[in-house]
């Protein structure tokens, strides 16, 4: 008898830069791939036509996530990713909040990956410490999704 569990898991990491180009804090999180993102992947393997992940967004709430979540708890900005690669069964998301994106220094404790500018399809979400995001630094995020 064959049995074959598909596996979806995530880890990003999160880089908080200085003006100056100086690393201010690194952090290495594993994330949640919730249900509606899991469909999301179920329905464009079937052909649909729902817009492929283009955005992702930090947010303020420390509310824990939970499988059901399709948003944020609290967005505080959100930028189109600067780059999508796939590699083997490997997704790398990566996006870059610059300075002044959100316009006040914000305690970033969550993030998310969408497929829209406003609304849209969440697929993954992650919780962590606190990373206070002053309005000159920049906040660079590189999201690996992995099917197994």
């Amino acid at each position: 008898m064959i049995h074959d569990d598909l596996k979806m898991k995530g880890r990003l990491t999160v880089l908080l830069t200085a003006p100056d180009g100086t690393v201010k804090q690194k952090e290495e999180i594993d994330n949640l791939v919730v249900t509606a993102g899991k469909n999301f992947v179920a329905s464009r393997m079937a052909g649909t036509s729902a817009s492929v992940m283009s955005h992702m967004a930090i947010g303020t709430s420390s509310t824990a996530a939970v499988v059901g979540d399709t948003t944020l708890g609290s967005e505080a900005a959100r930028v189109a990713l600067t780059s999508t690669t796939a590699s083997g069964n490997d997704v790398a998301y990566v996006a870059t909040f610059p300075a002044g994106t959100p316009s006040s220094a914000t305690s970033v404790v969550e993030a998310g990956i969408l497929n829209a500018s406003s609304g849209g399809t969440l697929l993954c979400l992650t919780k962590f410490s606190v990373i206070t995001k002053g309005t000159q630094d920049s906040l660079t995020i590189t999201w690996t999704v992995t099917a197994s």
